[in-house]
């Protein structure tokens, strides 16, 4: 393993506690003008949120109109039903149907359920998904930003696993918390993206950010701090 992968682990609660737990749910609230711009108002919301910690799997129910939105990597389907259970929208291969799209692209409701499923997993199980098979994490050149240097990993997915960009970087601080991460989403133009992590809390041995902030990404690579496309806002953390 990379050394500083090592320390990342470590810091985060351990792959040992890590193994035990199965489940982590939280109520998450999202904003930020993004969902609005892609025609989804609707999901500037808060959401009960359970994922699965060891396969790409993840449910949001809506709080107030109940409506449930599921994402499962082993059926490769996305489903939006209203509390009663009726089936409003799904996909099946869902990432197949943003083929040709660009930053200007709106989706349709089961998209938007899609981005923000696989999306919102890989936030709540990173770094330790960065230990599963096939995944390559490396320590690459360091990173400055506000008076602080940042170690950096490089991390390359396979394509078994559903995330913004095969490639990502990870920023960490001196105490192996998670502080920043870049990526492209190739779903929605490969826009590029300054990801800032912060507020993290530890929850049964394990440390949890609470406080996401989503900036575009300058071509030197700096934020533009100008505006916040999207916000995620955790509370009540709770891990099983």
């Amino acid at each position: 393993m990379d050394a500083l992968l090592a320390k990342v682990i470590e810091r985060h609660g351990g792959l040992d506690r890590w193994n035990t737990a199965s489940t982590l749910t939280t109520r998450l609230t999202y904003g930020g003008p993004f969902w609005a711009f892609k025609g989804r108002p609707d999901f500037d919301s808060t959401e009960l949120v359970e994922a699965d910690l060891h396969r790409e799997r993840i449910r949001h129910v809506q709080e107030g109109t109940g409506q449930v939105t599921e994402y499962d990597i082993d059926t490769d389907r996305v489903t939006v039903t209203a509390a009663d259970g009726s089936l409003i929208d799904e996909l099946t291969n869902p990432r197949a149907s943003f083929a040709g799209y660009t930053g200007e692209s709106q989706w349709s409701l089961a998209q938007a359920a899609y981005f923000r499923g696989y999306a919102t997993w890989h936030y709540l199980v990173e770094p330790f998904l960065f230990t599963w098979p096939g995944v390559e994490a490396r320590e690459v050149e360091p990173w400055t930003e506000d008076g602080e240097s940042w170690r950096v990993l490089r991390v390359t997915f396979p394509e078994s696993l559903h995330t913004h960009t095969d490639t990502q970087l990870y920023y960490f601080d001196d105490g192996g918390l998670l502080r920043r991460m870049d990526y492209q989403p190739v779903v929605n133009g490969s826009s590029r993206v300054a990801h800032y992590v912060s507020g993290a809390t530890e929850v049964d041995g394990l440390v949890v950010p609470t406080r996401r902030r989503i900036h575009l990404r300058q071509e030197d690579n700096t934020p533009d701090l100008s505006w916040t496309p999207i916000t995620l806002d955790l509370a009540d953390v709770r891990i099983r």
